[in-house]
């Protein structure tokens, strides 16, 4: 009955407004519903294109809980709706930092020729919120911090910082090289010294006292989902072999704030006494995603005196400070190419299977080993996440 009206309230619209049979269906509803709606549509007449019009799918994360019914979700779309019509839609894409990436990457010279092993020592991809579950419980108890933002956002984000440069920027091109990247990836040897999740627990979040994740309202006293994960993958390729890729997300952490460091190596010789560069880190080149959208590069500087001493400085563009132009948000720009049909900005069916892959091994081994660790609100994750790190010899970042 539903879908009967709505295709009479659609061809209402067609005739007052003049849409002529262009329609885009955007199903933000959980995975399980997904082969009643396609069908529904399907059998309404609803998913048929017409000459001289087209007909859309436009599909709301998450694209199923692992390998197996990212497959199931893929076929049941896939025998309504071509691939070309079908978008997969992850706000993070539509964002202009993360567009910007590939500017910064292939408009200029200055950064490629040192975007390799030769000179990054490592890359850390952070996504930090400082609130809670809300009223999502019914969805993210069971889906975790992996699944919810590392399987979907911070591995697209990885592939753009990682990638080759592709021939054109057209959908094709760009999903190419960015699937070359994802079939690259290697897994940890050892999963347990190189992954870490946690669970937040009671503290202190922007200066009130907040609950844990086992207090929230709907969350089970026994609920092993993980509010932190982190991860170290690798990437088998001539540009990046033995550069480690560190990933992690967290609820309740220090400070709302995502953003990509490019970690480069120190200088292979320095001409100056220890104590003159004690105080000198490494170079880096941060993008901020959100908020202060914009790039800071980190370097080493004289300080203003008559000793030779150096110290870590900051140059930094602000996208609010170089452009008057207002951004589109997100989810403005992605849904105007929905009707457009223009497609770069979204993952097709083989990015999420490939994502999938890589973190099915590690939600699996966390299944099989122990609870996350707790960590307090308000901190920056579990001490194993530190650790993690620590083994290797570096540290991270503090946005």
């Amino acid at each position: 009955m539903a879908f009967a009206q709505l295709r009479d309230t659609i061809e209402e619209l067609d005739r007052e407004r003049g849409t002529a049979g262009n329609h885009a269906f955007y199903l933000s509803i959980p995975p399980r519903f997904f082969p009643d709606v396609i069908a529904q549509l399907k059998e309404h007449g609803l998913a048929e294109e017409r000459i001289g019009s087209w007909r859309r799918v436009v599909v709301e994360k998450p694209f199923g809980h692992d390998l197996k019914s990212a497959q199931e979700l893929n076929a049941i779309v896939s025998e309504v709706f071509p691939p070309e019509a079908v978008f997969r839609i992850d706000h993070y894409l539509g964002k202009e930092t993360v567009q910007n990436i590939l500017a910064l990457r292939f408009a200029n010279q200055l950064f490629e020729p040192i975007w390799n092993a030769n000179y990054v020592d490592h890359v850390q991809i952070t996504m930090a919120e400082d609130i809670g579950i809300g009223g999502r419980a019914g969805y993210y108890d069971g889906i975790g911090a992996a699944r919810d933002v590392i399987q979907n956002h911070l591995l697209q984000l990885m592939a753009l910082v990682a990638m080759e440069e592709p021939t054109s920027f057209d959908a094709y091109s760009l999903r190419i090289e960015k699937q070359k990247i994802l079939r690259s990836v290697e897994l940890p040897s050892r999963l347990d010294l190189h992954t870490a999740r946690g669970q937040y627990v009671a503290g202190w979040a922007g200066g009130e006292k907040v609950k844990g994740f086992l207090q929230e309202e709907d969350i089970p006293k026994d609920s092993r989902t993980e509010t932190y994960a982190a991860i170290k993958l690798g990437i088998d390729t001539r540009r990046w072999a033995g550069v480690p890729f560190y990933l992690r997300h967290g609820k309740r952490l220090g400070r709302r704030v995502t953003e990509v460091a490019v970690v480069f190596k120190k200088a292979p010789h320095l001409p100056f006494t220890e104590t003159a560069t004690e105080e000198l880190g490494q170079n880096a080149l941060v993008i901020r995603v959100q908020p202060d959208e914009g790039v800071t590069v980190r370097f080493g500087s004289k300080v203003p005196g008559t000793a030779m001493e150096i110290r870590d400085v900051n140059m930094d563009f602000a996208y609010g400070g170089a452009f008057v132009e207002s951004s589109p948000e997100a989810y403005e720009r992605l849904i105007l190419d929905v009707l457009l049909g223009d497609p770069p900005l979204f993952p097709q069916h083989e990015e999420v299977e490939l994502s999938w892959q890589i973190l099915d091994p590690i939600i699996a081994y966390w299944g099989n080993h122990g609870e996350p660790e707790p960590y307090p609100a308000g901190t920056w994750g579990p001490k194993s996440a530190c650790d993690m790190l620590a083994r290797d010899g570096r540290v991270w970042r503090r946005p």
